[in-house]
Order: C-alpha cells, then sequence, then structure tokens
C-alpha cells in the first residue's frame, strides 16, 4: 500500500503511527491487536530482530528497523536476551517475511502475539527514519486495529502528552527481582548489578571462567561486598541515567572504595562516570544497531561495535584520575573510560554483540585479567 504522513486514512489500513508534533502514519497491523505509547527510535543492524526486541535497554522504546525484510529467520527460544520483550514495539516496512531457517520455531508474527508486542508494516521506514534523523526521538503512539477504526485526535494527544525518557528511571521496571546465579563453578566470582543484563553478557562472563551473582539494581553496597566478589559487573540498561543514579550512585561509590575490579556496559558505563561526579546528556539521535565505529585512544585501533543507547557521558565533565578511551567515529562521543589509579574501566557499547560483530569481545578477557 502507498503510505502517507497525512491524516487521510487508506482504504485498507489496520494499523496507524501517531507521533507526538501530529504527524501520522499509516499501515497494516500485526502481532497483538492494541496500541503502545514509547520513544520512536530506528535501529540500523540487518540481523537479530528477536535479540533487539528483548533487549532490556529498549525499555520504553519502540522500535523502527531500517532493514526492510524482519521475520526471515522466524523466532526460537535461544535467540532472547531478556524473558520477555521490553520493547513496546516494532515498525517496519514490508510485510513479516515467512521463517526459512531450520531453527525456527515459529512464525514472528505468531511469536509477537505470545509476547503481547504491537507491530507496524508496510510503511515508509525511510521517510520515518528521516524525520527522526533531522528531529530527534519523538513520542509517539503505534495502534493495531483490524477493522481499520481508529480515534486520530485522541493517538495524537496520547502522544503528545507521553513524557519522554529523559528523566525515567526505567531500570527497576527491567530489574531482576531477587538474586540468582549463573555459571558452572567458575574461578572468578563476579557480582552483576542488574540494571537491565542482557544474557549473551552473563554467557561471555561464563565462558570466561566466572561464577556471575546476577543481583538487583536496588542492592545495597554492604550486600554486595558481603558476597566477596572478585570483580563486580555494571550492567547495561534501560531510560535516563541521572534518574537511577539517585540510588545507584552511592552504591558505585562504595563499591569503588573497595578497590575491587569493575567493569561497566552501556548504563552501566554512564553510572561509573556519575559515581566519579561526571555528567550525562540526552543525545540528539543516539546509537543503534550493529554497525558503529569505535577508536581506541590507546592503541588506535577502530572496532565496530554493536550499539544501543540515547545517553552518553559529558567526557570533560570526567575527573583527572578518569581517562577516556574510546571515542565514537560517527560524532566524537564518549565511548569509553579507565581508571588510573584503580582497576576501573566501562565501555559505552556492547562488547558481547547481540546482535554485532565480535571486535570487542576481548574486553571480557581484560576484566578476567584484572581479577587474575
Amino acid at each position: 500500500m502507498t503510505v502517507s504522513s497525512n491524516i487521510k486514512q487508506p482504504r485498507n489500513a489496520t494499523g496507524v503511527i501517531a507521533l507526538a508534533d501530529g504527524s501520522i502514519f499509516w499501515g497494516h497491523g500485526c502481532g497483538m491487536e492494541s496500541k503502545a505509547a514509547g520513544e520512536i527510535c530506528f535501529n540500523t543492524s540487518m540481523t537479530g530482530y528477536q535479540e533487539i526486541l528483548t533487549d532490556p535497554s529498549y525499555a520504553g522504546q519502540i522500535i523502527t528497523f531500517t532493514f526492510p525484510y524482519i521475520g526471515n529467520t522466524g523466532t526460537n527460544p535461544d535467540d532472547i536476551e531478556s524473558a520477555k520483550p521490553a520493547a513496546r514495539g516494532l515498525i517496519v516496512r514490508e510485510n513479516i517475511t515467512p521463517p526459512s531457517n531450520w531453527r525456527n520455531n515459529s512464525h514472528f508474527n505468531q511469536w509477537l502475539k505470545t509476547n503481547s508486542l504491537i507491530g507496524i508494516t508496510n510503511v515508509d521506514t525511510r521517510a520515518l527514519t528521516q524525520r527522526i534523523r533531522d528531529k530527534g526521538a519523538p513520542g509517539g503512539v503505534i495502534c493495531h486495529a483490524p477493522d481499520g477504526k481508529f480515534d486520530i485526535p485522541a493517538l495524537q494527544a496520547e502522544a503528545a502528552a507521553w513524557p519522554g525518557i529523559d528523566g525515567m528511571d526505567l531500570a527497576k521496571e527491567v530489574t531482576c527481582r531477587k538474586s540468582y546465579e549463573w555459571g558452572n563453578k567458575g574461578k572468578y566470582h563476579v557480582v552483576a548489578i542488574d540494571y537491565g543484563v542482557k544474557q549473551n553478557i552473563l554467557r561471555y562472563l561464563a565462558a570466561a571462567g566466572c561464577q556471575v551473582t546476577i543481583v538487583p539494581c536496588s542492592t545495597p553496597s554492604n550486600d554486595i561486598l558481603a558476597m566477596k566478589p572478585d570483580g563486580i559487573f555494571l550492567s547495561n540498561g534501560p531510560g535516563d541515567p541521572a534518574a537511577t543514579g539517585k540510588y545507584a550512585v552511592p552504591v558505585i561509590q562504595e563499591l569503588l572504595k573497595s578497590g575491587k575490579p569493575l567493569f561497566g556496559i552501556c548504563l552501566g558505563h554512564q553510572l561509573l562516570a556519575l559515581a566519579l561526579g561526571g555528567q550525562t546528556k540526552k543525545m540528539h539521535l543516539g546509537h543503534r544497531g550493529a554497525n558503529q565505529p569505535v577508536k581506541d585512544l590507546r592503541t588506535g585501533k577502530v572496532e565496530i561495535t554493536s550499539q544501543n543507547h540515547g545517553f552518553c557521558v559529558i567526557s570533560d565533565t570526567l575527573p583527572e584520575e578518569a581517562e577516556v578511551s574510546h571515542v565514537s567515529l560517527f560524532d566524537g562521543s564518549n565511548e569509553g573510560l579507565r581508571l588510573k589509579n584503580k582497576p576501573v574501566f566501562s565501555v559505552q557499547y556492547h562488547p558481547e554483540a547481540s546482535p554485532g560483530p565480535h571486535d570487542s569481545h576481548y574486553l571480557f578477557e581484560r576484566f578476567v585479567d584484572m581479577m587474575r
């Protein structure tokens, strides 16, 4: 169908996207028959749609896939990053592609219904992505109604009223409710603070020889240190780091005093920067995709990385003892830091890369070397 960005409804439309500025995009609905509000962003990855939708860092967001064909590998119970999807919905260019993969367990559309996710297909995702690129990620509402009946003014009002992720603490929505273990009897005991941890991070820590204890995001520092960890891991997660930092920063500051090796990824990186006295800010676009070039300032090497973040660390607010270790070659934003006087480092990107390239897997070994 021809997709427009005006209010006149095409005859066969069963899905609609309402942006906070009143813009309307029509399409076909898939997945759950309902509506959802959130921040509409885009992801440039060509693979890994199931992993992306179950990444807890996408809490509060509706994902526009720039790759037009979604669904070709179907779904399975292994390619997930959390027990249930954290994203609020998805937007796709073409109809969902029938599965054609030996690992397929169920059709992607059925998986969306099972997991209460709303999708809108047949959308001009290039036009929508360009709009996001130029104006930033907007609040919006997506709605799937098989009968094609939509209350457009109400949807526009709901989109305009959505408060946005700036100032939201979403880590408490996706963190575990009680501690649990991951990995067989590893040589090194790591306590991972769960701000929205991806399962592939835990897999890599276990593969590197770690027995991991995952604890809720609000766990006090005394409880963590009482577990006698060899190292501490600050996980990825969603939302505004300044909001999560209200309770996370004092804990991290106490953990830093212990002198134990500490490694942070994504939100964990931002929270570490805040604990050191640095600042973060909301980005115009953020980085979401599996093809992001990052430069290691110490070695001069460039890594192609997987990323998903809408906030970043402001490098020149970091204290003297913190050294910027990596920068984005897209926009020069901060991608990593390390302390000069303690075994502490963090990166903004995702070295576990699920989906994405394997350039940065060595960082897990670096963490283990610090514990060794």
